[in-house]
């Protein structure tokens, strides 16, 4: 088992709703579980996942440590969060997202 955190922006409070009831919410839109093994993190990431498709506006972002993937951290996203994850030389680094006003 292992520590799962889950950032949400700018999505329904259902989200939100279900999330707190799974997770605790340790400042405003971060959720995490300190021991949540891969059948419930599925679980719950297959919820928000059906809700999002239903309702695709916002982004949620769920980490959790895997030893098999790149930088030992697993990574799933729904919606456009605003930065983009690049993997490098073996981890993952972030940048941000270029808006139409950046070009």
């Amino acid at each position: 088992m292992a520590l799962v955190m889950i950032t949400t922006r700018d999505v329904a409070d259902r989200f939100h709703g279900f999330l707190a009831s799974v997770m605790l919410e340790v400042a405003t839109n971060v959720f995490v579980a300190p021991r949540m093994n891969p059948a419930v993190r599925k679980r719950v990431w297959g919820v928000v996942a059906d809700w999002h498709g239903q309702e695709p506006q916002g982004s949620l972002v769920m980490v959790w440590r895997d030893l098999n993937e790149v930088g030992g951290i697993g990574l799933a996203h729904l919606g456009t969060p605003p930065r983009e994850l690049v993997e490098m030389d073996g981890m993952w680094i972030t940048r941000r997202s270029k808006s139409v006003n950046d070009l």
